[in-house]
């Protein structure tokens, strides 16, 4: 009964928070434009187009998984203030499409993943893709081209500022995307495989030639069962691989279970936490890991150094 009315005031006061707040696109006042983002992923290239021409507001922080993030109350009056929402989009935070379809009836909403074609998607859970696709640099660069166009539309006046915005900061991606792939290049190809807490880094694995496999499913919503810890403690005994990853916004007992498990049995191994990743969220404001850049960098030297 709880949930259910929590559920109930969270949707009236999204339709109340519409009825009053509401910005739709040619009504907003002087000023920058109004952004609010999901995650810090989407936020940070909002602000790499939009610079001092945007004020960005950042739902879920450091530490906070998307997958399993509940809007609250003052969440739906945040958004109802904004010009524009974006999101990632994808499925990656599922519990609030409904809040979504209901801003975008308003307000330019947009899921900045929609901008890349299904046939460079791989699969995910429950029919839809896989949502992590910033972890593959160049393909997360073409979400910058919606965010450049719909802060267009609203500031049209500084059209051409997010024109040349977009343009550096997609050159800057992809000279990143090098560098990761030239980083990892240096890692034997036996010894390049990664392994986490839940399976977020497929696209990272395609993109940059490494071997990954994680406990839990795509979205952090489904358990890990026995059999999965067990299947991945085989496979690191079998291949070898002494280090693992903990994740900064999944809890490290999956890992600690396997861990644990190829410390016994027959053939056992030692295998030791290889550092700490940033998977669905990135680090604290004002630390170089609190931007896509020096998150992308923060990941790619941990896991050289700790395979290398």
């Amino acid at each position: 009964m709880a949930r259910a009315g929590f559920v109930c005031a969270l949707l009236a006061a999204t339709a109340l928070g519409l009825t009053g707040c509401g910005n739709s696109e040619g009504s907003r006042g002087e000023g920058p434009v109004r952004v609010v983002c999901t995650t810090g992923m989407v936020a940070d290239l909002v602000r790499q187009v939009g610079g001092d021409h945007v004020a960005v507001t950042t739902l879920m922080g450091e530490g906070v998984d998307p997958h399993l993030y509940k809007p609250t109350p003052g969440d739906i009056d945040t958004l109802s203030r904004a010009d524009v929402i974006f999101y990632s989009g994808r499925n990656l935070e599922g519990k609030m499409g409904e809040v979504f379809a209901r801003m975008a009836r308003k307000k330019p909403t947009l899921a900045v993943a929609d901008a890349i074609a299904d046939e460079h998607l791989l699969d995910g859970d429950g029919g839809h893709h896989d949502p992590h696709l910033w972890f593959d640099v160049a393909l997360w660069s073409k979400t910058l081209e919606p965010i450049r166009a719909e802060l267009a539309k609203l500031d049209p006046a500084n059209a051409a500022t997010f024109e040349a915005n977009a343009a550096t900061y997609r050159e800057r991606l992809l000279a990143l995307d090098t560098w990761a792939r030239n980083e990892l290049g240096t890692v034997p190809k036996a010894r390049r495989v990664l392994v986490t807490a839940h399976d977020a880094f497929r696209y990272f694995g395609r993109a940059y030639d490494v071997e990954v496999r994680g406990i839990q499913g795509i979205s952090t919503e489904s358990e890990a069962g026995v059999g999965s810890v067990n299947d991945l403690v085989a496979f690191l005994k079998d291949r070898r691989v002494k280090a693992v990853f903990v994740e900064s916004s999944v809890s490290e007992k999956n890992i600690q279970a396997v861990i644990e498990g190829c410390a016994r049995g027959s053939n056992p191994l030692t295998v030791a936490v290889g550092g700490e990743l940033f998977s669905d969220a990135m680090g604290a404001a004002d630390t170089p890991e609190g931007t896509y850049e020096g998150m992308v960098r923060h990941n790619v030297r941990t896991i050289v150094e700790a395979l290398r």
